[in-house]
């Protein structure tokens, strides 16, 4: 318990209250008695000291809300923020003077006679704590407890202001302290965090070496208006057949990955990491909720394929509390911002933001808020609008750089309807929507021709990719309705049984190996050679083995073809007939070598 030393009596007038670890001399109590005086205008001071080595050094005077800091830790927030402000100042005056104004910021730093506003925990408990006064607080602003946990305002009614915490309570409970800091949450930003795994404040959590950040981003930014923006253009490939030629991505773009629980979600977010390599696109891969095994495992995965070299892991598990589980999502942009400003594309995966509206829901239940449809509040649209729009492509005079979202949502039994799923489905340009059922049959990725689409289309799509593609949705489409309609029936028609061959090729086709992304030219030779009809003789189990030696066959027979359809992105119809010629001649060299095998084998059998 706190010691008091020494009351000052007085009748009426200002009453205040010194907390130090040692006594103040003579001379330096009626130092405060006088400044007390002056600054609030009365000859009556009422000073009460008390021993309080929490502390650590110094002095903290107290007049009711209000509190002067300057005790050890009290100083050296004056001086970070006095470091913070100068930095800003530098950057946005002079970038070139940094370090120099810096310097004279530390020089010339002296400590001065600042107010902060104080606060008393009310209440704490499951990360959320509510508080008494600080009346002056706005929403998303940082707040200081006295053991050093910091937290952010969440809630501001008559009754109090709420917060949540990014930490454990440990020693805060009700009495005790906080103040405001006029700094709202943000996250440190640097090229340093390239092939780290940080939790949601920014800290490392890979056991590296600490990371030195450039500039402090604010967490929540406001999204690029319209003039700002630039039109979905350049294709961002994920290296997955049945995406790229149907449902195709763009720099800018926001697609989502719904589907049931293990149906292949995150490995096509995965993928589609992986098959940056190369292409001067940063990645951002935010786990919420996820099982610290399953994190790790996924940059184990990154790291044996290279990927980890352009990618950040931004990690906020299963274990972490219910706050940092809400803000891991805008950290993450808010790194992938910084990136994207300096002209950079950045493709961000969250993962998944069901978790993230589910560590809302409890924020807000325990904040006291009016639950809504599914318990979820009212603002929860609000929740994943603010945080999606921030994903768009900049104009040319912003640097154009771009962020491309790949959001996952996880339905129950295939309800697409259900509130979540609903919500985000309105917000993004499109949704890639995977099937249980196909997942199940073996038809891996399992995706849903008819539910999944892109709303940006063609327009983020190679010119190469458009003529192999042709009509291939609209054939598996109809493949998939005949295909129910002809189960029952022996007696089909030569047209029919052709379209049910093609349409099973097709879909054979689409099947591709966890980790394997494709390049744009096996994709488009695949789906050439599948369109023109070239491997309707062949055996379905047949398929897969005959597409792998046929890229290879090309490769190698032909490797400047590759090369033109990847860098000009375009297929002519010189380029087009001779991918069909070299089927025809791969075809006839596989002819040839099963039956030179097969009478060999007759050969050995007569022998004998």
């Amino acid at each position: 318990m706190a010691e008091e030393w020494k009351k000052a009596a007085s009748p009426d007038g200002l009453h205040a209250v010194l907390r130090c670890v040692s006594a103040p001399s003579k001379e330096q109590e009626e130092k405060f008695v006088s400044f007390l005086r002056k600054h609030y205008g009365t000859d009556k001071v009422e000073l009460t000291i008390r021993r309080d080595p929490s502390i650590g050094g110094g002095f903290i005077l107290e007049i009711g809300s209000e509190q002067y800091d300057w005790s050890r830790r009290g100083i050296a927030r004056q001086f970070e923020r006095r470091i913070d402000e100068a930095r800003a100042k530098a950057r946005a005056d002079s970038p070139d003077r940094v370090i120099p104004m810096l310097r004279d910021a530390v020089d010339h730093f002296h400590v001065l006679a600042q107010s902060e506003e104080v606060g008393e925990v009310v209440t704490a408990g499951d990360g959320i704590v509510t508080i008494d006064g600080l009346e002056h607080v706005q929403y998303g602003e940082i707040v200081l407890f006295e053991n050093g946990v910091k937290g952010m305002v969440q809630n501001i009614g008559d009754d109090g202001v709420g917060a949540i915490l990014f930490d454990e309570e440990g020693t805060i409970g009700e009495g005790s302290r906080v103040i405001g800091t006029g700094k709202r949450a943000g996250i440190p930003v640097s090229e340093e965090y390239l092939g780290r795994v940080v939790n949601a404040l920014g800290a490392p959590i890979d056991g590296g070496d600490p990371i030195t950040a450039d500039e402090y981003r604010a967490i929540e930014q406001k999204a690029p208006g319209i003039v700002e923006r630039k039109s979905v253009s350049v294709p961002l490939a994920t290296g997955i057949l049945s995406i790229d030629s149907m449902f195709p991505i763009g720099r800018g773009q926001r697609e989502l990955i719904i589907g049931d629980r293990q149906t292949g979600k995150t490995s096509i977010a995965m993928d589609t990491i992986l098959n940056q390599k190369g292409k001067d696109c940063i990645c951002v891969y935010v786990a919420i909720g996820q099982k610290a095994s399953t994190i790790a495992s996924l940059v184990n995965t990154l790291r044996q394929n290279g990927a980890m070299d352009y990618t950040i892991v931004v990690s906020s598990t299963a274990s972490d509390p219910a706050p940092l589980q809400y803000i891991a999502p805008y950290a993450a942009t808010s790194l992938a911002e910084y990136f994207m400003h300096r002209g950079q594309d950045v493709l961000i995966v969250y993962d998944d933001l069901s978790k993230h509206a589910v560590a809302y829901r409890t924020i807000s239940l325990l904040l006291g808020r009016s639950p809504g449809r599914e318990a979820y509040p009212g603002d929860v649209f609000y929740l994943h609008s603010r945080l999606l729009e921030r994903s768009s492509r900049l104009s040319d005079e912003l640097g154009g750089g771009s962020i491309t979202a790949l959001p996952i949502i996880e339905t129950q039994d295939g309800d697409v309807s259900a509130y979540i799923p609903t919500n985000v489905i309105s917000i993004t340009d499109g949704q890639i929507f995977l099937e249980s059922d196909l997942f199940f049959e073996g038809q891996r990725p399992a995706v849903n021709v008819g539910l999944s689409v892109s709303r940006v289309g063609g327009a983020a799509q190679t010119k190469a990719m458009k003529t192999a593609a042709g009509s291939l949705r609209i054939d598996l489409a109809q493949y998939r309705e005949m295909e129910v309609f002809t189960q029952f029936s022996s007696d089909l028609d030569d047209t029919t049984r052709s379209q049910l061959k093609q349409g099973q090729i097709l879909m054979e086709l689409l099947k591709q190996p966890l980790g394997h992304p494709m390049s744009l030219s096996d994709e488009v030779i695949t789906l050439t050679a599948a369109q023109g009809k070239k491997l309707l003789d062949l055996p379905v189990e047949q398929v897969k083995d005959f597409q792998a030696g046929l890229l290879q066959y090309i490769a190698g027979k032909n490797p400047d073809l590759t090369s033109e359809i990847e860098k000009s992105g375009i297929l002519d119809a010189g380029q087009k007939q001779k991918i069909l010629d070299l089927t025809d001649e791969y075809k006839a060299q596989r002819s040839a070598d099963a039956a030179g095998e097969y009478g060999t084998d007759k050969g050995n059998t007569g022998e004998n």
